[in-house]
């Protein structure tokens, strides 16, 4: 488990593009190190908001695209090319605009493709597809990703991990089907905190308002089930990317910003 840090922005649009400039970073460091790279990305405004910031980077030409595994948090188990998916939305702000390898994009299952309206099913499948990517140095059923990126609501769920709700209690499965969540659509895929824990680092954005109280449960010590955002870490590194309006209810001692 590693200590979270805290990197603090003047505004959103300045905590996207800082962002996405360390994710490039980070991305073409783990090429030279491994000759490929795996990140997990989310949806939501921040999550759209960083790949619409990377792909208008001069710096994304940097990246060796077609050596890059794709995977997701989470999805919203709606049919295919809904835009409400997180994969429609993520094809629209970059994916659709550089060179991946398809059979590197590793979309979370539709709702009435193969597995229909079963979620379970499509979950438990999604979990085999991670399974099988991972090799005996990953010691476990999931790849360990260089980089999880997660959302945070503003109570204070991650992924589609929502607070009190069986997912976020699950210890042994790698992804779940998530039903009844509190919000629109109720119906989802999600990662576990065990799949999520697998990364090398796990980056939590946060911007706005609305996600204060959220960020604060959740670096004040709360528990996973209570506060699904404190139960997200990383192997080698946690990192909360936060501006200055989400990190407005944190005490000062927890930052200045992490280093690079």
């Amino acid at each position: 488990m590693s200590t979270p840090q805290l990197v603090v922005h003047h505004d959103k649009e300045l905590m996207v593009q800082a962002a996405a400039a360390r994710l490039i970073t980070k991305i073409v460091d783990a090429q030279a190190a491994r000759g490929s790279a795996s990140v997990v990305l989310t949806g939501g405004r921040n999550g759209n908001g960083l790949l619409a910031a990377l792909a208008s980077s001069p710096a994304r030409d940097a990246i060796d695209w077609s050596r890059l595994d794709l995977w997701w948090g989470d999805e919203r188990f709606l049919p295919e090319g809904d835009p409400e998916r997180n994969v429609t939305q993520a094809r629209a702000a970059l994916l659709d605009a550089v060179p991946l390898d398809p059979k590197r994009v590793h979309a979370m299952p539709a709702s009435g493709g193969a597995y229909g309206g079963d979620a379970d099913a499509a979950a438990a499948a999604y979990a085999a597809e991670l399974a099988a990517a991972s090799g005996p140095e990953d010691h476990g059923p999931v790849p360990t990703f260089d980089v999880l990126l997660l959302g945070v609501g503003p109570d204070t769920h991650v992924a589609s991990l929502f607070p009190e709700l069986p997912a976020v209690r699950e210890t042994e499965r790698t992804v779940v089907g998530v039903h009844g969540a509190p919000k629109p659509p109720p119906t989802r895929i999600s990662l576990t905190l065990p799949a999520i824990r697998a990364a090398r680092e796990v980056w939590l954005l946060a911007a706005g308002e609305d996600k204060a109280h959220a960020a604060a449960i959740a670096l004040s010590g709360a528990g996973e089930i209570q506060a699904p955002a404190a139960g997200a870490y990383g192997r080698a590194r946690t990192l909360w990317l936060l501006d200055s309006a989400a990190a407005s209810q944190l005490p000062r001692t927890l930052y200045p910003p992490a280093s690079a």
